[in-house]
């Protein structure tokens, strides 16, 4: 079957062009990057002669968002100069030169679909539809474009599961073993908290929308601590950091627990009331007094003693918890143990106390609707269609077989520069036998391999339906301005796409309209009365978590969301051990390699969105070390280093700690990522030297617990 697209690409331009114009001069929009902010957006507008001629001339944050407020981070902020790039891909392309050379030459949309729907038959009919791999995660938060008829065409063709683990899946996991939901405080309720503790979390770059409340608390008198092996631009600003040993985060909250039982600090009543598992979560922190926390953690006993009882006794008291703690060996663990805290000191009672990870279980949409899990083919062995770790990538790319990967589809993400063990991967994507299909915006590392790659829209130039995990307000957004080129929607291409393979279900027709319908078709209370009619109107609508005007206290009289009702402590699951790659762990390793690698999130970019971005990359191209670990290695500030491991290497500029600096403490080494590859020296990042190995639950990647060594280049 041959789809006319340009006919079909004018039905559609004429739906958009509808949209565009009705709208007025300064529309709305939502923020569809990988944040829990999913800030509210208005983009003034410029008329053209035509409609292709219009364009966005400023974009900034909505001010009546009770979240977003009227500002934007700085990478958004400048996003207009990302959607006018001249580097925007505008056309299909295929091929011409090696793969990871970057050589291609432009083809029609329909040479591209043939192209792709011939290479998947051919894969389906000779190895079985398994050995084709969808490689997706968060490029894009919006329902439909992440998660919507892509998810419908890969069940229908029977292709591999991707278990989308790359960031968030240990820490998920372990808050659903304490909480059983993913609910958390609202960023609101931050102003009236009298302590804050960011664990984990670097506030001013991931999730700038909470620091408002978080200075308006400060005015009112709160304490404001981090806990962080970073002594980041929001842990310079805190009260008090504690410079925590990478991985360690169990062992500190263990030792808390140590104190706060101990001393009977605890809220017996609550606990009493609304946990299960007291008595064993005792005797397990009585096994790791302050003395023993200090070595596993690098914090001072007396340090440790004096937070349990602070956080113990001040009311309220909140925990911005983020994802930073669960990327090591036990990291799944780390987050049960820092979730059980509120329930063990009863803060989930107050206005302002509890504990924020993610707020996304909440949004309760018909997601089953959306992704049509029933259209999953069954695999020629007669079972369901195996499950892929997309942390496991370049073993899935180099050693899966029954049948080996023989084609791989990405859209939404960066493999090549994100995923772990980055050689294993990169080596997986250049097998001439592999056939890969990039969806874009730009040419990036994964771009660079593609047989076929796919120009992709921006979020501003289609419609979806957006969740947060920062917040508890859905939103919805249009187009707000013209589609380049030829680019289309994740939505238009996966309709395209099912079409030529001859899918004839209904489904594969819905318009954007009717996913949004079906999205919104929840018997959730939380739901109740939120239509893509009020959407229309609103922009933004609060989920029905409390009352109009009344804070949400999910956890105030229990209704935790495991199978007691309780908060479950699971004390037997939370004994420390040091990671695997750490200053404790294997004594071999460390021989060889004596400093821990942290690559947290650069301030200027997300994840490797815009690693093509001057400010993004000098950020990415830097090694933070300690004087003390440089002086030794003859290395000084500004000299160019080679860090490296067993698994690779990558050539960064030393960035050494000054004598006010303190950025990060002896033995530690910090490489903000992620870059891309191709605009690195040497042509590698940081993942080059991260390990694939997995964590203790939810099968996320170890991208914390990594040993390096490092040396000064040559002159």
């Amino acid at each position: 079957m041959t789809t006319d697209v340009a006919g079909w690409a004018q039905v559609t331009e004429r739906r958009a062009d509808v949209i565009i114009e009705s709208m007025p001069q300064v529309r709305h929009s939502v923020c569809a990057l990988d944040c829990p902010d999913c800030c509210s957006l208005l983009i003034d507008i410029n008329d053209g002669p035509g409609i292709d001629d219009r364009k966005g001339s400023r974009l900034r944050g909505n001010p009546e968002h009770p979240v977003t407020r009227g500002f934007l981070c700085g990478k958004v902020a400048r996003y207009l100069d990302r959607q006018y790039s001249p580097d925007r891909l505008l056309y299909p392309k295929k091929r011409v030169g090696a793969k990871g050379e970057g050589k291609f030459e432009r083809i029609s949309w329909n040479e591209a679909l043939d192209t792709i729907t011939a290479r998947l038959r051919t894969v389906s009919d000779e190895y079985g539809p398994e050995a084709i791999l969808p490689y997706s995660y968060a490029g894009t938060m919006g329902y439909l474009n992440g998660a919507g008829l892509d998810r419908r065409f890969f069940h229908r063709l029977g292709a591999s599961r991707l278990d989308r683990t790359i960031c968030s899946s240990a820490g998920g996991a372990g808050l659903m073993a304490t909480l059983g939901l993913r609910y958390g405080t609202e960023p609101e309720q931050f102003r009236h908290s009298k302590l804050i503790i960011a664990w984990g979390a670097n506030v001013l770059a991931t999730n700038v929308h909470l620091w408002p409340f978080i200075v308006e608390a400060r005015r009112n008198g709160a304490r404001f601590y981090t806990i962080d092996p970073v002594r980041n631009r929001t842990g310079k600003l805190a009260d008090k950091h504690f410079a925590i040993y990478p991985g360690s985060d169990l062992a500190l909250a263990l030792g808390l627990m140590h104190v706060i039982i101990g001393e009977k600090l605890h809220d017996a009543g609550y606990v009493a009331d609304y946990t299960n598992g007291f008595d064993a979560l005792a005797k397990r922190a009585r096994e790791y007094p302050p003395e023993r926390v200090e070595t596993l953690t690098g914090i001072p006993r007396e340090d440790v003693v004096t937070l349990a009882r602070e956080y113990a006794t001040t009311r309220p008291a909140a925990i911005r918890l983020n994802y930073g703690i669960q990327r090591s060996d036990r990291g799944g663990a780390a987050t049960r143990a820092i979730a059980a805290l509120p329930a063990l000191v009863g803060s989930w009672r107050e206005v302002g106390g509890g504990l924020q990870l993610s707020t996304s279980q909440a949004f309760q949409l018909n997601k089953a609707g959306l992704e049509m899990p029933e259209l999953q083919q069954r695999s020629p062995l007669g079972r369901e269609a195996r499950i892929v770790n997309m942390s496991e990538l370049g073993k899935a790319l180099t050693q899966l077989d029954a049948p080996p990967v023989k084609a791989i589809v990405v859209y939404n993400s960066n493999p090549a520069s994100i995923a772990p063990n980055q050689n294993l991967v990169l080596a997986g994507m250049r097998r001439e036998d592999l056939f890969i299909v990039v969806l874009e915006q730009f040419q990036n590392d994964t771009a660079d391999h593609a047989d076929i790659l796919l120009p992709a829209t921006t979020f501003l130039e289609h419609t979806d339906l957006y969740f947060a995990y920062g917040h508890y307000y859905l939103q919805l957004a249009r187009p707000a301005l013209p589609a380049p080129g030829e680019t289309k929607s994740n939505v238009e291409v996966f309709r395209l796409l099912a079409e030529r393979m001859g899918f004839d279900e209904d489904c594969f027709r819905d318009s954007e309209d009717d996913m949004i319908r079906t999205l919104l078709d929840s018997a959730h209370p939380f739901l109740q009365g939120i239509t893509l009619e009020r959407l229309e109107r609103e922009h933004s609508v609060r989920l029905n978590v409390a009352p109009d005007g009344q804070p949400f206290l999910p956890f105030a009289q229990g209704g935790f969301g495991t199978k007691s009702g309780k908060c479950e402590f699971g004390a037997e699951m939370l004994d420390y051990q040091p990671p695997i790659e750490s200053r404790l762990g294997a004594s071999e390793l460390r021989a060889r390699f004596p400093l821990e690698l942290i690559s947290s999130k650069s301030h200027d970019s997300m994840n490797s969105t815009f690693g093509n971005d001057s400010s993004a990359r000098s950020q990415t191209s830097t090694l933070f070390l300690h004087d003390d670990d440089a002086r030794p290695r003859g290395i000084g500030n500004g000299d160019l280093v080679r860090v490296f491991n067993d698994r690779g290497s990558c050539t960064l500029v030393a960035g050494v700690n000054g004598p006010s600096t303190g950025l990060v403490r002896q033995g530690v080494v910090l490489a903000p990522s992620v870059g891309w590859n191709k605009l690195s020296s040497g042509s590698r990042g940081v993942n080059a030297l991260t390990s694939d190995r997995l964590t203790d639950m939810g099968g996320g990647p170890t991208f914390y617990s990594c040993l390096v060594d490092v040396e000064k280049c040559g002159d």
